[in-house]
């Protein structure tokens, strides 16, 4: 493609998936799990509703200060979600969106990594249509869960675009 007298090449622009994928990534940085850091991000025609990572409830000591309890007990990743004084990232979109009065009924969960049985249900509830994610995470409730509630699931490694 020839370029125009003044102009400079243009960049390549991230994909919509791209771009709110790369917010959860920054989004997941205030994560203050000692285990896993995911961020979320809830999307409605390209406009961003709602953002959440997976850390204690507000006004709570998080577990950087006091310690895993899920470590201090053996909590084997994807069992015994209760053990734990952290709201997972979706959870903590979906509150932001309720807690505002934003409806996020048919929009779209941007999040770092796939969710438990736990957030797919309030997901399905929510009424989220669309689910993209970073990393797969083995969860085959989940998973049959999702397909019958036909929400839409894309998992895209963001490895391969590292503009941001």
């Amino acid at each position: 493609m020839k370029q125009e007298a003044g102009h400079s090449d243009r960049l390549e622009r991230p994909s919509w998936d791209e771009y709110f994928l790369a917010i959860a990534r920054i989004v997941r940085q205030r994560s203050t799990c000692l285990r896993r850091h995911v961020g979320a991000v809830i999307v409605k025609e390209q406009r961003i509703l709602a953002t959440g990572y997976n850390g204690a409830p507000r006004q709570m000591r998080h577990c950087s200060e006091v310690g895993c309890l899920r470590e201090q007990q053996d909590v084997p990743s994807g069992e015994r979600h209760e053990l734990c004084r952290g709201i997972h990232a979706e959870q903590n979109a979906i509150v932001q969106a309720a807690a505002f009065g934003v409806s996020i009924s048919g929009s779209t969960l941007y999040c770092t990594h796939f969710p438990c049985v736990l957030c797919t249900k309030l997901l399905i509830n929510a009424g989220i249509k669309r689910l993209v994610v970073e990393e797969a995470y083995p969860d085959e409730l989940s998973q049959q869960m999702l397909a019958e509630a036909k929400i839409e699931v894309c998992i895209r490694d963001l490895r391969e675009f590292e503009k941001i």
